[in-house]
């Protein structure tokens, strides 16, 4: 049977939550930024879009593209709230729901026509229902594939609803410059240019001996995306493998060259990792510490532990190590702390090891800041001093499981 797959993309999602969350930013042109002073533009609402106000853009360049614009801080707990509940409405009409980002999914309706009729009528139901309760657009693209489908949906926004049929796929790709395709960013295009490659049919009939040349077995996969090829199944939430790490990063609130300093913002970086794996019981031996400097280089060291971790601390002291390994020549802007490789053995800590009393400390701390939030009791280093940078939501975020991640 033909697959039948729909993509949701909520249009300017952060900005329009806002807008329907306060009426008096609607209609006017916003922009959500981090929390940190020196964030960049987050989204910015369709009324900013027409001043040419992007995503990414500094605040004080697109003021002088846009005098009048207002800027909202980021509320990340709300937009979680809100995605996690579009996410159930998406269910409704069938269990194979893969959340893509906090903003959109896609859909395997192939089995759900029997119910609901048409492609279309789903469509129309989903866009109806999230705009009734939230007072939300969405734009919905319909294709035989999720690559299709996600390019049918960046093209009518906002409230869009496109069908790519397959016998339109080929006209469709034709003319379509490479960089259109999802998966396909600016580093890859640049290169394909470099072959006097630019657009989708030119690649759909490039010698595929030469990509292979050039790209390894990734030239395959671009022939493939070219020609509206994409095989890849729509996996639900239950179905997901195992995550292969746990991290958290935050950009400063400002750079940071002392390392007292960075200490406590690993400490803090720790402590969010060491929760996330402790909740779903699981513990790593590779500790990875990313560091960016001021110039934006960014670089990452990692070291294979002796034992899986899963105590903050541990996490902790297992970054100060590397970072005892750097010659810092520049200030620090961003840090990051991954976990990963994990270890069966490491997800039962016995009680009465050397390391219980730090095991029932860790327990007794979870359980608190479980109820009350984070970091409602923490370490003695960490108060007055949490580090106020910006936390911004991951493109891995779910609404359930490891990948979930509680927001401020």
């Amino acid at each position: 049977m033909e697959r039948i797959i729909l993509h949701v993309d909520m249009n300017a999602f952060f900005a329009a939550v806002e807008q329907q969350s306060n009426p008096a930013l609607r209609g006017k042109p916003i922009v959500v930024v981090g929390s940190a002073a020196r964030t960049v533009i987050l989204t910015a609402s369709y009324e900013a879009r027409a001043f040419g106000v992007k995503t990414g853009m500094r605040v004080f360049e697109a003021r002088r593209l846009c005098p009048q614009l207002i800027s909202v801080p980021v509320s990340n707990r709300l937009y979680a709230h809100v995605s996690a509940e579009i996410m159930k409405i998406l269910a409704d009409y069938t269990p194979l729901v893969q959340v893509f980002s906090i903003d959109e999914a896609f859909l395997d309706i192939s089995g759900s026509l029997g119910l609901f009729a048409t492609p279309q009528r789903i469509a129309y139901l989903i866009k109806s229902r999230i705009k009734t309760r939230f007072g939300l657009t969405c734009s919905v693209g319909i294709a035989p594939n999720k690559l299709l489908a996600k390019l049918a949906s960046e093209m009518e926004k906002p409230d869009g609803l496109t069908i790519i049929r397959p016998e339109q796929v080929s006209a469709v790709l034709q003319n379509l410059p490479v960089g259109e395709l999802c998966g396909i960013g600016r580093q890859t295009s640049r290169q394909l240019a470099l072959l006097g490659v630019t657009t989708c049919g030119e690649l759909a009939a490039f010698p595929r001996e030469i990509l292979r040349r050039k790209f390894g077995i990734v030239g395959d996969q671009l022939l493939r995306m070219a020609q509206g090829r994409d095989d890849s199944p729509v996996i639900a939430a239950a179905d997901e493998e195992q995550v292969k790490s746990i991290g958290h990063s935050t950009t400063l609130a400002q750079d940071l060259s002392d390392r007292s300093a960075i200490a406590v913002v690993l400490l803090q970086l720790a402590e969010m990792v060491g929760r996330r794996s402790r909740r779903y019981a699981l513990a790593g031996r590779t500790l990875t510490l990313t560091v960016r400097y001021a110039d934006f280089t960014t670089f990452s060291r990692q070291a294979k532990q002796s034992r899986p971790l899963t105590l903050s601390t541990d996490i902790y002291h297992a970054a100060l190590k590397i970072l005892d390994t750097i010659v810092l020549e520049q200030p620090v802007r961003l840090l990051g702390i991954t976990l990963s490789d994990w270890d069966a053995a490491g997800q039962q800590l016995s009680l009465f090891n050397e390391d219980g009393r730090a095991v029932r400390l860790t327990a007794a701390m979870d359980s608190v800041n479980n109820r009350l939030g984070d970091f409602t009791v923490t370490f003695a280093s960490l108060l007055a001093k949490l580090d106020k940078g910006s936390h911004v939501i991951s493109p891995a975020w779910r609404p359930e499981g490891v990948r979930h991640v509680d927001m401020s």
